[in-house]
């Protein structure tokens, strides 16, 4: 399974009120979600998000509250990857849990810039800046967190394997 687009860049502890703001929070639909994405910190990102696209940011992203929906925003609003140097617990499980990969590489975390077209290749964890002609090396998923991103989320993973 691969991933390619062009990067969203942030720094450090970019928190899940910032993802999407707590004035939002009023659904749980993802398109309505992803209309305000980033919005607080990125004014533009939802008007310049392409399906594909890759998010990149420094230490502790998704930090703050335990809600799903700012996995949720990020995938709906096209996403394909969110890359960092490390992610707070429980959005990493979130983002696991509804099928949004998520991989930490300090290395890829500090040398992409904005704009860098990437390929990600979950299957080794093997993160191509193309722009810049560089490679680095990403924590590949296990193989059952594969099966769950496939599945497009948890819940779907589990009704796939029930029997």
């Amino acid at each position: 399974m691969k991933a390619r687009g062009s990067v969203f860049k942030y720094g450090d502890n970019v928190d899940t009120d910032v993802i999407i703001p707590a004035r939002y929070l009023n659904t749980s639909d993802p398109q309505e979600l992803a209309k305000y994405c980033m919005e607080d910190i990125d004014a533009e990102f939802v008007k310049k998000v392409q399906p594909g696209d890759i998010m990149v940011a420094n230490k502790n992203f998704g930090c703050g509250s335990s809600r799903e929906h700012a996995p949720i925003a990020i995938k709906a609003s096209g996403i394909s990857c969110v890359i960092a140097n490390t992610f707070a617990r429980i959005f990493y499980r979130n983002a696991i849990n509804i099928g949004l990969p998520i991989l930490e590489c300090e290395e890829a975390a500090q040398k992409i810039e904005a704009g860098d077209q990437v390929e990600v290749d979950f299957d080794t964890g093997v993160i191509t800046n193309i722009t810049k002609d560089e490679t680095y090396q990403g924590e590949a998923f296990p193989p059952f967190m594969q099966e769950i991103i496939a599945a497009d989320g948890l819940i779907n993973y589990i009704k796939k394997n029930r029997s």
